[in-house]
């Protein structure tokens, strides 16, 4: 197997790279995420203190989905928020999930990746310089090139939270 960020044939060179990042975290976390049951996938830790893989796929999700309508430049929909969010609950932590199935929040993210995708192809490198805000007030800046690779690094740390919790479940 080749590993490479080859960007993708109807994007422009360097938004194709960054969406090829972002496609292969998603790989890696269908990868990371298969075969886990639906207690591991419901499971907070040994001191049952820590996010589960369903409250941080959703999160992932929710966040990924934020970036694709600031990228469009357009608000994002009500009906997809009350879907999909919030983005944290009334105690500042991710919301709770409880018997989702791992299919499901697969399924629904890579939904959010496929829009990603369609956004992407509709952009091109100039446009990665433009500016966007983010953050619970959208009182952070950034430009659209960061956002993508924030896409992905976001995806990687979470990941690594997944796969401790693996580590923990089998114990």
């Amino acid at each position: 197997m080749l590993f490479d960020l080859k960007g993708e044939p109807e994007m422009s060179p360097i938004v194709g790279m960054l969406f090829s990042a972002v496609k292969e975290n998603n790989q890696r976390l269908k990868l990371i995420t298969e075969g886990m049951t639906q207690e591991e996938v419901d499971y907070k830790g040994p001191a049952n203190s820590q996010n589960t893989t369903a409250q941080l796929i959703k999160h992932l999700l929710y966040v990924d989905l934020n970036w694709v309508y600031r990228i469009k430049g357009v608000p994002l929909p009500d009906s997809l928020k009350e879907a999909h969010g919030p983005m944290i609950d009334d105690n500042n932590r991710l919301p709770m999930v409880k018997g989702l199935s791992l299919n499901l929040l697969i399924s629904n993210y890579e939904s959010v990746i496929e829009m990603l995708r369609h956004t992407c192809k509709q952009l091109n490198d100039e446009n990665l310089d433009d500016i966007v805000t983010f953050g619970y007030e959208n009182e952070k800046r950034a430009t659209i090139r960061w956002g993508l690779w924030h896409i992905a690094d976001h995806s990687r740390y979470h990941q690594a939270n997944i796969n401790q919790l693996r580590k923990w479940y089998k114990e």
